[in-house]
């Protein structure tokens, strides 16, 4: 009896320990993690939750530098807003085209996610073959019907994304032409 009361409490522990020990993982990040460099590559943002018992109602991500092409993914009930900026000389950028502008923030809104429940938002792009430390930083500002949440922060060198309280998502590229892991 003794052995099977140790066991069932090994177990709860460890459900516990996979469920608080990572606090990002109720977060907004990235269902994917790392993807290769130069390559198309489909975002998916994973809402966990809302803001302090508060439904989303908007979800705003901001497109860091070098990335030349972005298109959102449509969500039934939700209205999407595109935010463009002038890039200060033109580039090239895929299959030839001459860019003068790029998109900068897409939000959606409009919509109502409760928070007992998580949604994705999803964001189609074509990844700089190249950046800073091969790490792309996505901030993403929660609006809630009440309050807000910016999950902007990014870690100084050497500190761990789980002291941080409001982590942005972040992207790895990885040597072009490699296969990405789920």
């Amino acid at each position: 009896m003794r052995n099977r009361n140790l066991a069932a409490a090994a177990v709860i522990a460890a459900l516990l320990s996979c469920t608080y020990s990572n606090p990002v993982s109720a977060h907004v990040v990235l269902d994917t993690r790392e993807a290769p460099a130069g390559s198309y590559f489909k975002a998916v943002f994973r809402v966990g939750h809302g803001c302090t018992g508060s439904p989303t109602t908007r979800v705003t991500v901001r497109i860091p530098d070098g990335i030349l092409s972005v298109r959102p993914q449509p969500k039934a009930g939700w209205t999407i807003d595109v935010v463009k900026k002038t890039l200060p000389a033109p580039v090239s950028g895929p299959h030839g085209k001459v860019i003068t502008e790029v998109v900068s923030e897409i939000s959606w809104q409009g919509g109502s996610l409760p928070d007992t429940f998580f949604d994705e938002f999803a964001l189609q792009m074509k990844l700089p073959e190249s950046a800073p430390g091969n790490r792309l930083t996505f901030p993403v500002l929660q609006g809630c019907e009440s309050g807000s949440r910016d999950w902007v922060e990014v870690p100084a060198p050497g500190q761990s994304r789980r002291k941080l309280t409001s982590p942005a998502p972040v992207l790895t590229l990885t040597p072009a032409g490699a296969a990405h892991k789920h």
